[in-house]
């Protein structure tokens, strides 16, 4: 056999052998039926020596897993392969996810219509036994707490910039609701209080539920009275000031011209004066009757000077073109400004979305998610390894679930350094469970704590949290 045609026939029973080898693992399993044949054709009882070789495995072999062995399939040993994470920013795919179970103890608060700031709590416990929680309410900073009701105890902030709490410990019966109720004193006339209430376990770290109220003033307000405008920036005066300057302006020049015709204006016609030993043109007593051939020219007069205007005209001139330049645009730029609206968020830029900047207990909404911090403690002291952490609401605001990263999650220093989410130190805080590596259904809501670990005295100032690395990003100002 010529030996181009021994090559083909080995590529050919080489390709023969892997299509065999890739159509194993498509092959139906073994039914009930192939089972029943199979047990018809095996011998009826087997021998010891063949019992006692199935019962144990030749050396170097693994024994069989269990059916219902995690990560083994039912068929062939498949081991599944679980998809990796998406990298920081990007999203998963349009599924929904599944959402987690509800937490076992729920938190409502809502503001009291009362003349001073008040809120009620009420506390949920919907399980079947009875639990032991600690509730924690926020105060504002610059704000006390002048009622609580009854096992509440309430903690002065400390410094002029602290901001204090309220606590209860509570043992909540099954199925039932508890009402606590708080009355504070005002931060300032008109200005509304956000103060957010959390239910924690037994120990006060571990967050079941939290939630937040603003309270406004009960009473109406006056009606908002429109500050007027100075009058030079009314535009009824610089119009009328714009038309007084130029009505002056075109009465100086019209003057200044008439002035200047009579000046330079033609003396009236008349016989010109002999010269003095000259007879007149065309007479005495020696000319010729019909006149000279050649008379001689007549003297030239005094030649005329051009007139200019006077300086103070000109001065007066040119402040009244600059006054109402200036005045146009004085009126041009008040006017935008009026326009400007405050209220508008502003760009941000490449990033997604918009940034958003808040306090403790205000929701705020970037691209995906919108995050909510209800409390952030740290621990006294200038330790090395000192521990701050936030009490975070993170909601998904998307029809899908997102994933999110601890080292997009940062306290900024009053010096402008920062440190990320220490992801050990959280997942520690959450029981062991890691809460980046789980992503957030959509539509749903979770609370849970973020650990920052800090070096030295300072206390962060701000929270930045994103959902990804493109987002926007919340800015929370922690006290």
């Amino acid at each position: 056999m010529p030996a181009s045609r021994r090559h083909h026939r080995a590529l050919a029973v080489f390709v023969h052998g892997l299509g065999i080898l890739a159509a194993v693992p498509a092959l139906p399993t073994a039914t009930p039926a192939t089972k029943v044949e199979a047990a018809m054709v095996a011998p009826a009882s087997p021998t010891p020596a063949a019992a006692e070789a199935a019962r144990k495995p030749e050396a170097g072999q693994r024994a069989p897993a269990p059916p219902g062995a995690p990560g083994v399939a039912a068929t062939g040993g498949v081991i599944p392969v679980t998809p990796a994470a998406p990298a920081p920013g990007m999203t998963t795919t349009a599924r929904p996810g599944v959402p987690r179970p509800a937490p076992p103890v729920t938190v409502a608060v809502a503001p009291a219509g009362t003349p001073a700031p008040g809120y009620r709590i009420r506390v949920r416990n919907d399980t079947s036994t009875p639990l032991v929680t600690t509730v924690r309410q926020e105060l504002p900073v610059g704000s006390s707490a002048t009622a609580v009701s009854a096992g509440g105890r309430a903690t002065r902030p400390l410094g002029r910039n602290g901001a204090g709490e309220v606590t209860w410990r509570l043992t909540l019966p099954a199925r039932s609701t508890t009402t606590l109720d708080t009355a504070l004193t005002a931060t300032g006339p008109g200005r509304s209080v956000t103060a957010p209430a959390c239910a924690y376990s037994s120990d006060g770290e571990r967050p079941y539920d939290c939630g937040t109220a603003t309270w406004q003033a009960a009473v109406p307000s006056p009606a908002t009275q429109v500050t007027a405008a100075q009058p030079w920036r009314r535009p009824p005066v610089l119009g009328g000031a714009l038309a007084v300057l130029l009505a002056l302006t075109a009465a100086g020049v019209w003057w200044w011209q008439r002035a200047r015709r009579r000046r330079t204006g033609f003396e009236p016609t008349g016989a010109a004066p002999a010269a003095a030993g000259h007879p007149p043109y065309g007479g005495g007593p020696d000319a010729p009757a019909g006149g000279t051939v050649y008379p001689r020219p007549a003297a030239p007069g005094p030649a005329g000077r051009r007139r200019t205007p006077p300086a103070w005209l000109m001065v007066g001139v040119a402040v009244a073109v600059l006054a109402g330049v200036v005045l146009a645009a004085v009126w041009t730029g008040s006017q935008r400004v009026a326009a400007i609206d405050t209220a508008k968020q502003p760009t941000s830029g490449a990033w997604k979305g918009r940034s958003a900047t808040g306090a403790l207990g205000v929701p705020l909404r970037e691209q995906a998610f919108e995050f909510t911090v209800y409390r952030m403690s740290c621990e006294p002291g200038v330790a090395a390894n000192r521990r701050c952490q936030a009490t975070v609401g993170v909601r998904n605001v998307t029809p899908e679930q997102q994933t999110w990263h601890g080292q997009l999650q940062r306290a900024y220093l009053p010096g402008g350094n920062w440190v990320s989410t220490d992801e050990d130190a959280t997942r520690l805080a959450n029981l062991g469970r890691d809460v980046f590596a789980h992503p957030v259904s959509a539509g749903s809501r979770v609370v849970l704590p973020l650990v920052f670990t800090l070096r030295g005295a300072q206390q962060p100032k701000q929270l930045e949290l994103r959902s990804g690395v493109f987002s926007a990003g919340v800015r929370v100002d922690v006290p």
